[in-house]
């Protein structure tokens, strides 16, 4: 799998790929290449990588195997997953009824894990990357309407705030011992939400200076 993760390190869709099993990482990995799109492929054998991985940089899709989940709950495993993309999930095809209402809202889709599933698992893959390129395009700014400095407010503004958000959840999280069990999962999304936020702030930020700068020389 690793002669996979290095594929087109430049693009800016990646790819999470949670399974334990490498064949099927790589079926599904090779399944996305053979359609011509470029992607980063970020594989994760266990929960704790992926969410190691989702801190290193936010995937456009991730696909999950409910075989890695353990005695982990689906629910919660879902509920902390598309806080930050689109999900995959890929599972027998007994837990289709369970996941039901998570497909209807429109954040998960359901793969069953019967027969050639990678190419289905690839095309469930492929369609989310082309909505998050319309929904890119259809988002542009407002720029004309901005300050001149906007990047350093948008930096003041939101950063500070976060980097408290940030210590605070951190520093209970150090605390673990005395917490009730639920409650370190919730700590965990609150301090992965915030470094979420704080790497959109910093790419906002440093495209409205580029685009400032490229203005000026222009």
């Amino acid at each position: 799998m690793s002669s996979i993760a290095s594929v087109a390190r430049v693009t800016e869709h990646v790819v999470l790929l949670g399974t334990p099993d490498d064949v099927v990482s790589h079926r599904i990995a090779i399944a996305i290449l053979k359609s011509g799109q470029a992607c980063h492929f970020v594989p994760a054998a266990t929960l704790g990588g992926m969410h190691e991985a989702i801190r290193r940089g936010l995937p456009c899709v991730v696909l999950v195997d409910d075989r890695m989940l353990g005695g982990a709950s689906l629910e919660e495993t879902l509920l902390r997953l598309t806080e930050f993309a689109p999900v995959a999930l890929l599972a027998g095809p007994e837990r289709g009824g369970e996941v039901s209402r998570w497909v209807a809202r429109g954040n998960v889709e359901f793969i069953s894990r019967v027969g050639d599933f990678a190419p289905l698992a690839a095309a469930v893959v492929l369609r989310r990357i082309r909505w998050a390129e319309q929904a890119e395009s259809a988002a542009g700014a407002p720029w004309k309407e901005l300050p001149t400095d906007f990047g350093g407010i948008l930096r003041h503004e939101i950063n500070n705030p976060l980097t408290g958000i940030l210590g605070n959840a951190e520093m209970l999280l150090h605390r673990r011992q005395p917490l009730p069990q639920d409650v370190v999962p919730r700590l965990e999304t609150i301090a992965d939400l915030a470094v979420r936020l704080r790497e959109t702030v910093r790419r906002l930020s440093s495209a409205w200076e580029l685009r400032q700068r490229a203005q000026h020389i222009g």
